[in-house]
Order: C-alpha cells, then structure tokens, then sequence
C-alpha cells in the first residue's frame, strides 16, 4: 500500500507542476516560439505544431521524475 501512496504523492506533484506552468507559460519567454516549432499560416487557417517546445518540455519532465523517483527510492 505504500508503493501506491508515493506513486499518488508523485502524480499529486507531477499535477501541480503541470498546472504551475500553465499558469505562468505566457511569462516564459519563447515558450511555444522557439526556432523548430512548425507555423504554418494559409488562407486564414493556421497550424501550429510546438516541436521544439515539446522536446524541451520532455527533457525537462524527465529530468524532474526522474529525481522526484530517486528521492522517493525508486531505482
């Protein structure tokens, strides 16, 4: 029963950092705007594809479970 209490404390976490940076993600200088991320703009429709964005975000994610695991005992 503890594995499942730490693996909801880490989601609990994981949750609030999401919701923190979607609450502060405008203020995030080139966030969504870095070179990579694919625009493009026709006949008034607009696709937009944060590429760059996305793996960044990734990196970092993982990076963060990935000491939040280890501060818990996980591997």
């Amino acid at each position: 029963m503890s594995t499942l209490g730490r693996a909801l404390i880490v989601l609990g976490g994981m949750l609030i950092l999401l919701g923190v940076l979607v609450l502060v993600g405008d203020r995030i200088p080139l966030l969504g705007r870095l070179p990579g991320d694919i625009r493009i703009e026709r006949d008034g429709t607009t696709f937009y594809f944060p590429l760059a964005t996305s793996i960044l975000l990734s990196l970092v994610l993982t990076l963060v479970l990935n000491v939040v695991l280890r501060l818990f005992g996980g591997r």
